[in-house]
């Protein structure tokens, strides 16, 4: 090193602010302590020899705990127990930042522990098979007299015992072939054979002699209790975290349509629900768990009725048509004719053409407890009105159909702001924001649609978790949801809902509302009502109405507009003339969507873009750079699918277009449907 004190004039320099390395523990002791942090205790030496070695981790003698170690380079392995499913890999710590070559290293000594394991493993389990053939074949057969079936108040259903008085149960595989035993004490203390298979084992009590469920429970003397009480036959899992691949394993065998039932422990640490319902959402089952801390032979013994928990009064969900049809239902309405009670009803219309101020006036005589819609019988209630946007001009409008009205006190709620309706954080907001008012709604409107929505309106996908929600709330708070949506631009998509199919298909009623014409009425036109004839179409106007007490910036009266009754101005007007290009094009696709197959999608015709494509260069006979034009969205006007899209005809979908619902579409679908 070279002298440095003819640079500081005087002694080396020492930096005083650095922290050694701090020196690792040795190997075997820092692998003691994963071990016990890990939840087992470690033998009293441990050997890093690449070999798998095994040992007990409590004061049973089976040996279930097992480890390999790696001594070269920096010692690594891993160990668990086999009893209970826990493996974890370890390396010990160096000391100092590992390179690639150390983190190769350790991934492959992994890889080697975890191949030794598996070898070792298999070898014990073929020399435990081989045992437990010869124990089991020695054994003599239970008595009930046994002092643990005693207890338990239960019989030996085929079970054995040893010549120092253990009970034996056998642990089969799915193919019937003996794989462990497991030994019961008098106390009730349990111990599997060393070495022996026991995931996914089991044994079953009774027979399938009688159609009716297979009930699967944990240990013996549960299922002893379940099967002598219901008579059906009861698999024995053996223990909470086997029940997963049990269940797995009679779910194959019995097909998937047959009933398994699981009989879970109450214990404490929801342990046996936990893995319960982790088999019951996997492999489809049902299940049953005691009310009270303990298993099905606890609740039995503390004199409870096991037989009707096992067996519960089924719902009466399937009814003879007979009792359906012998009392009249008539439809709850909560504006006659046009808002169903416990419906998904859609109020749309084009932005600016009144339909907030309709739904608003609806919404407002159930809140205000007018009972009146224009000669139309209104249902009063509680309303819950999710606004998503306008809420200034929301404020003037409440306040004017208010004074135009004389209503005092209105038995509504309205949201500040919007969300997404359709995610768990939006809807859990909702709701929980419902639940405090302590009331339920008899209506939930959302204004609009788009302003709740995440995602996109035209896409199937993310209208069905949209309509999922409303489901939910109409189910929770039994109310009806009105959903304000927007329409397209055009003339012709005015009687429709803006974006998928999927919309209209869910709804139980459709409202459109039509701007005036000119000096027009506003039209409000029902297009469906699933349970009841549609509603004669009704003509309102727009009223004005001075604020009294409002003043804006300027000290001018505020003014707003209320619903009023209109005048029905009859058929005056003409039908809007067809546009020619558009009707080519409308005539194009349908024969392209007929050369290439009429596939479907949402019940609508669908085409893909190459098949469309494909049909121009075919039928049409135009050059491959024209095809691509008229196939493109993006083209100019005048280009096929470009004015199908303007004038909302087709809509994008997969890896091209569906029609729009409409009377062209539903005329493509009778024919095919006639062919």
């Amino acid at each position: 090193m070279a002298d440095l004190t003819r640079y500081f004039g005087g002694q080396p320099f020492v930096p005083t602010n650095v922290v050694p390395l701090r020196q690792p523990e040795a190997p075997d002791v820092q692998a003691a302590d994963a071990m016990r942090a890990a939840g087992i205790e470690p033998p009293p030496q441990l050997h890093f020899d690449g070999k798998v070695h095994r040992f007990s981790t409590d004061k049973k003698r089976d040996k279930s705990g097992w480890y390999v170690f790696f001594p070269d380079g920096i010692p690594a392995g891993r160990f668990g127990d086999w009893r209970t499913g826990l493996d974890v890999p370890w390396r010990a710590e160096a000391g100092r930042e590992l390179t690639d070559a150390d983190h190769m290293a350790y991934a492959n000594r992994i890889r080697e522990a975890q191949k030794a394991r598996d070898a070792e493993r298999e070898r014990a389990q073929a020399i435990a098979a081989d045992m437990v053939d010869s124990i089991w074949a020695s054994c003599a057969g239970a008595d009930d007299a046994h002092p643990y079936l005693t207890r338990k108040g239960i019989r030996a259903h085929g079970l054995r015992i040893t010549s120092d008085g253990r009970l034996v149960a056998p642990l089969y595989d799915a193919d019937g072939s003996l794989s462990s035993l497991q030994y019961i004490d008098h106390a009730g203390g349990k111990l599997y054979h060393p070495g022996g298979a026991v995931g996914g084992r089991f044994t079953v009590i009774g027979t399938f002699d009688e159609p009716g469920p297979l009930y699967v429970a944990e240990g013996f003397a549960t299922a002893a209790t379940v099967h002598e009480v219901s008579g059906r036959p009861v698999v024995v899992a053996y223990s909470a975290s086997n029940m997963v691949p049990v269940v797995g394993v009679w779910r194959e065998k019995l097909g998937a349509f047959a009933e398994i039932v699981i009989v879970a422990d109450n214990d404490a640490g929801g342990v046996g629900q936990r893995y319960a319902e982790q088999a019951s959402a996997k492999h489809g089952a049902r299940v049953i768990i005691p009310p009270e801390l303990g298993d099905a032979n606890d609740y039995r013994a503390a004199g409870h009725d096991l037989a009707s928990l096992l067996a519960p009064a089924r719902d009466e969900w399937l009814i003879p048509a007979d009792d359906f049809a012998s009392k009249p239902a008539p439809i709850a309405w909560l504006v006659k004719g046009w808002w169903q009670a416990d419906a998904l009803i859609m109020v749309h219309g084009p932005s600016g053409g009144g339909k907030t101020f309709v739904v608003l006036d609806w919404a407002l005589r159930m809140a205000a407890g007018i009972d009146d819609w224009h000669g139309a019988k209104v249902r009063p209630g509680p309303v819950v009105y999710l606004a998503g946007e306008g809420h200034h001009g929301l404020r003037s409008r409440v306040a004017a159909w208010k004074q135009h009205h004389g209503a005092k006190r209105l038995d509504m709620w309205l949201s500040k702001a919007g969300c997404d309706l359709n995610t768990p954080e939006g809807y859990q907001r909702v709701a929980d924001a419902i639940r405090a008012l302590k009331v339920l709604p008899r209506v939930i409107i959302v204004d609009t649609l788009h302003r709740f929505l995440r995602g996109d309106e035209n896409s199937a996908q993310d209208a069905k978790t949209m309509l999922d929600a409303c489901a939910r709330l109409m189910a929770e708070f039994a109310c009806s949801v009105v959903l304000v949506h927007h329409t397209g631009v055009s003339d012709e998509a005015q009687h429709r809902a803006r974006g998928s199919s999927a919309w209209r298909g869910a709804l139980d009623i459709e409202i459109s509302v039509v701007p005036p014409k000119g000096d027009g009425p506003i039209e409000i036109v029902q297009r469906k009502s699933k349970d009841a004839e549609l509603a004669k179409p009704m003509h309102v106007e727009l009223h004005q109405v001075e604020i009294t007490g409002w003043l804006d910036e300027d000290g001018q009266p505020v003014t707003s507009a209320v619903i009023v009754a209109g005048e029905d101005p009859g058929p005056t007007t003409k039908p809007a003339k067809k546009d020619s290009r558009i009707e080519k094009h409308r005539k194009t696709f349908e024969n392209a969507w007929w050369d290439s197959g009429a596939e479907t999608r949402d019940g609508q015709p669908y085409i893909s873009r190459s098949a469309l494509k494909s049909y121009w260069l075919s039928a049409m006979g135009v050059s491959e750079s024209n095809a691509s034009q008229q196939v493109k969205p993006s083209a100019e006007p005048g280009k096929m699918v470009r004015d199908l899209l303007d004038a909302e005809h087709i809509i994008a979908h997969e890896n091209g277009w569906c029609t729009m619902p409409s009377i062209h579409a539903d005329s493509m679908m009778l024919r095919k449907n006639a062919r």
